[in-house]
């Protein structure tokens, strides 16, 4: 534990940025409040983006010139070189907002922890704007203090808690947690909000994050943590209960913002932040995301290179499930696919047909995914032509572009991967400057095939953009089903965050009939 500490507090870098603040701390002409802000821009976020980003040369020097703007602004607090070290400042804010956003692209939408952390490091660079907005003096609408205020909020209530509930979430998972991170995530905009529109909106959002914070302290609570650690990061979020009170009197005007400083924001300097920090740096919970290892299509765009025209999806399906288990016409269709026709009805969810009426005419451009609106029945023609593999960087790329009338709906690239003695359908659909990548596990269950994304392992859907690979909040499911002897029918239901948008029914029919 000694070693965490002096890895992550006694570093260099925190150590500047401590030497920094005491000289503010004795020598500054400002505002004693103004110390607040600065002790988060100086000490507590750069010590909590250590724990989490591996800096390399470049951020560490981006860091120590940041440290240097903050402190030289205590001199020269107005007039051109005030703006210049401002927008310095806000410099540094975006490239740390960058280093969530690269965090965020590398996984995408797998755990709500991680995601907390990515939004935290997002969340400064609000913070940045407004301290850019205050020492430049912009009228922003509210009184200077009110500005700063804000300047403040996004760097505590924001960036520094929500990092810390997102290493919190490496070691503990339940759905008090999950609710909590939510509440947490949309809190430090909706009080933005509410201060900005409405009072409701404020005491509304203020009630949200005092449930979410004494429900995070009970979690603390039950968690089994180490012992000075849990102590530290149980006294961290306990005086939060205590000081978001003093933020509920002060949404009702009990509170003036003088007595909110002298208070609350020493309280969450000290206690909320400082010791939280400590805590956290006595053993960083390490993440459990790890980057994609399977294949991913290297193809962006629209497919270009077309060679001599294949049979099938796959060259046998067998590779993927035991075909003893799965009626003789659904081997014989994903084998011979061009030896069939294929009926398809579309059929949009109601609160999803705006967004799908706005996305066709963009998909009429882009060619993919460029499904019709109606669920009128309607033959979907097409081709599988084999792909190059060497510009694929996948086995044995085939794709089956399939047309309505001369629209091309969907250009699917096909292959495969195995990991783990799993065979996976891998399937990319380019997309311009992107691909969405499809990586179904495949199933015999009842005398139907079903392939999914919904399941442990690679299965997912995902977005890659030049080396990210970045896993959607989208799942869809196939089930194949023999009608009779030869035909068979087939449903293919889409969700986005759980929720249903989309299914399209195909009847899939011999061509020799």
């Amino acid at each position: 534990m000694l070693v965490n500490l002096r890895h992550n507090l006694a570093n260099p870098l925190v150590l500047v940025g401590m030497m920094f603040f005491i000289l503010c701390y004795l020598f500054s002409p400002q505002p004693d409040y103004l110390l607040l802000l600065t002790m988060a821009q100086l000490v507590f976020v750069p010590a909590m983006v250590k724990m989490i980003v591996d800096l390399q040369t470049v951020g560490k020097i981006v860091l120590v010139i940041m440290m240097g703007t903050v402190t030289l602004l205590h001199w020269f607090s107005a007039g051109w070189l005030a703006d210049l070290l401002a927008i310095m400042y806000v410099f540094y804010t975006v490239f740390i907002a960058w280093q969530g956003v690269k965090r965020f692209l590398q996984r995408g939408f797998t755990d709500i922890a991680e995601i907390m952390i990515d939004i935290g490091l997002l969340y400064i660079f609000m913070g940045g704007l407004w301290f850019f907005a205050y020492t430049a003096q912009i009228d922003t609408g509210f009184s200077p203090l009110i500005t700063w205020l804000t300047a403040i909020h996004f760097h505590y209530s924001a960036c520094i808690l929500i990092i810390s509930v997102g290493l919190f979430g490496r070691i503990h998972k339940s759905k008090g947690y999950t609710m909590v991170a939510v509440i947490l995530l949309a809190g430090p905009i909706l009080t933005a909000l509410g201060i900005t529109f409405s009072k409701v909106l404020e005491v509304v959002s203020v009630v949200l994050y005092i449930v979410a914070i004494y429900i995070l302290f009970a979690l603390t609570i039950k968690s089994k943590l180490p012992v000075i650690q849990g102590v530290l990061l149980r006294i961290s979020y306990g005086s939060l209960c205590v000081t978001i009170l003093w933020s509920l009197l002060y949404a009702f005007g009990y509170v003036t913002i003088p007595r909110m400083l002298q208070f609350h924001g020493v309280m969450n300097g000290l206690l909320f932040a400082g010791i939280g920090v400590l805590a956290w740096a006595m053993a960083v919970p390490p993440t459990k995301q790890q980057t994609v290892q399977f294949p991913v299509s290297q193809i962006r765009g629209k497919l270009r290179t077309q060679q001599e025209p294949h049979a099938g999806l796959v060259d046998s399906l067998q590779d993927f499930v035991n075909t003893t288990e799965v009626p003789p016409a659904i081997v014989h269709f994903y084998e011979h696919t061009t030896q069939y026709r294929l009926l398809a009805s579309v059929q949009w969810r109601g609160w999803f047909k705006p967004f799908a009426l706005v996305y066709q005419g963009i998909s009429r451009i882009i060619q993919q995914l460029n499904l019709p609106f109606s669920s009128k029945q309607i033959e979907m023609t097409g081709k599988i032509v084999k792909v190059s593999a060497q510009e694929d960087g996948r086995v044995a790329p085939r794709a089956w572009i399939r047309t309505i009338g001369r629209q091309t709906v969907f250009t699917a690239i096909y292959s495969q991967h195995t990991t783990k003695e799993t065979t996976y359908m891998n399937i990319a659909l380019p997309l311009p400057f992107s691909t969405m990548v499809g990586v179904l596990y495949v199933e015999a269950k009842n005398g139907q095939l079903h392939l999914t994304s919904e399941q442990d392992g690679d299965a997912g859907i995902y977005l890659a953009i030049g080396r990210f690979v970045c896993k959607l909040p989208l799942q869809e499911h196939f089930i194949i089903t023999v009608k009779d002897t030869s035909a068979l029918t087939a449903s293919h239901q889409m969700r986005l965050f759980g929720l249903p948008f989309l299914r399209i029914e195909y009847v899939i029919e011999p061509t020799n009939l």
